[in-house]
């Protein structure tokens, strides 16, 4: 599902050969008057929209997009449809970092806002209840018989749904939450992913346009983080229940009914499949996808794919059955 991105603003109108130019890529006259609207994964991108293509482990998504623009390497380029244009350099990932800040001049920037309403003044939350020294940014959607605790902050165009409980010191931000959703206290959503590429002089820095979607009937734990998405969003699925100091990374989807236990840790942009529970300390590797009914043991890392109806447990996670003849 496609959510409309109310936090950061894109530029109106943008050229490819704009585009083309700030890359330093060699530009056709043709591009001069081609529009692009937007950056966009493989998968989610119009025939408008510049997409990329960095790892042959996604080749099957050639097929299905819409893009008719495509980043990608000299290497690469030979998997490319004949129809699309290829276009060509040597680093994918730091050139879509850089386009994602072309279209969206903001998008590195993650201080604090200046711009807040005073809760005390305004009669827009009549059916809400909000503890002390509460902070909201403009344009923040509280649903009815919903409760803000202490100190808690929720920044501008934040939506929050019907009786949700929002505990104390929450830091929300960029962030659409469902009915029905608990927000223990200290839990930090909506920041900054940890996406950056290393440098000798100066790591460049990911910027990360996605947002953090949490379903209806949902409970995130005391202390968990949830990181925003870059170009996707971050997802928590419905009915499913976080325990207390969970991370979850950038552009981690999570699906229905899930248990996910205290200090779990999930790289970026792994799927996690319904009805799925994981034991506590265990940690997923990023890019990964965990299949439905899978169940994970504590303790337990895991570094591949799992399929659907499977119990795994050790590092590397392997088939329970194994693990315990393993370690009798």
């Amino acid at each position: 599902m496609k959510y409309l991105n109310i936090f950061f603003k894109k530029r109106k109108k943008t050229y490819l050969h704009e585009v083309l130019t700030y890359l330093n890529i060699k530009n056709k006259k043709t591009y001069k008057n081609v529009l692009i609207n937007n950056i966009q994964n493989l998968d989610q991108a119009n025939k408008n929209d510049i997409t990329f293509f960095h790892s042959s482990k996604y080749k099957d998504l050639l097929k299905v997009t819409k893009s008719n623009f495509i980043i990608t390497t000299s290497q690469l380029s030979h998997l490319l449809p004949k129809l699309k244009s290829k276009l060509i350099v040597d680093n994918v990932l730091i050139s879509v970092a850089k386009i994602t800040e072309f279209f969206y001049p903001n998008s590195l920037n993650d201080q604090f806002e200046n711009k807040y309403i005073n809760i005390d003044k305004k009669n827009i939350y009549k059916n809400v209840k909000f503890g002390s020294n509460v902070v909201l940014g403009e344009n923040v959607k509280i649903g009815k018989n919903s409760t803000v605790g202490h100190n808690s902050i929720i920044e501008s165009n934040v939506r929050i749904g019907n009786d949700c409980i929002i505990g104390s010191n929450v830091i929300i931000k960029k962030t659409l939450i469902g009915n029905n959703v608990s927000i223990l206290d200290g839990a930090i959503i909506g920041k900054k992913g940890f996406g950056f590429f290393p440098n000798k002089n100066k790591n460049i820095r990911y910027p990360h346009i996605g947002m953090v979607v949490i379903g209806n009937n949902v409970e995130v734990g005391c202390n968990n983080t949830i990181d925003r998405g870059s170009l996707s969003n971050t997802i928590i699925g419905n009915n499913s229940f976080l325990d207390n100091q969970v991370h979850i990374a950038h552009n981690v989807k999570i699906g229905k009914n899930c248990i996910i236990t205290g200090q779990v840790g999930f790289a970026g942009s792994s799927t996690i499949g319904n009805n799925v529970m994981i034991g506590g300390q265990a940690g997923i590797s990023g890019h990964l996808k965990i299949g439905n009914n899978v169940k994970v043991g504590g303790g337990s890392g895991v570094i591949k794919n799992i399929p659907d109806n499977t119990k795994v447990m050790g590092y590397p996670a392997k088939n329970i059955k194994k693990f315990v003849m393993e370690n009798k």
